[in-house]
């Protein structure tokens, strides 16, 4: 683990954060790749594996539970942290970024229609 002035670097294998973890920022990949993953009653479940650019952990900054899912560096992967109090200042400068995270979020739920369909309907 190294602490940068843009981010922390993760290692192969390092939690950024767990499911069930209390939650109160969004992360932003700068690099490498991020596995999101959540434990079932049988074994551990790949949601997705996100890369640059991409965003995770935004749900905590507007519902305030727990962490549904764990995420995990897939290899060296550095992280930007942007807490809840630093997110609704920059929105407040440029609202464009709520509409990148709602578009991000939109898109992650039309995956998961898409992928629940598929299992449970794969006549359709």
């Amino acid at each position: 683990m190294q602490q940068l002035e843009l981010g922390r670097t993760y290692a192969d294998g390092e939690f950024v954060f767990r499911e069930g973890d209390r939650g109160d920022a969004m992360y932003v990949i700068q690099f490498g790749k991020i596995r999101i993953v959540k434990r079932t009653a049988a074994n551990e479940v790949t949601l997705a594996t996100l890369g640059p650019g991409e965003i995770l952990g935004e749900m905590s900054l507007f519902d305030q539970h727990e962490r549904s899912a764990s995420a995990v560096a897939v290899g060296e992967a550095r992280v930007l942290t942007v807490d809840r109090r630093k997110f609704f200042a920059s929105m407040s400068h440029d609202p464009t970024l709520a509409f990148k995270i709602l578009c991000s979020m939109s898109a992650r739920i039309r995956q998961l229609n898409q992928q629940v369909t598929q299992h449970h309907c794969p006549d359709l």
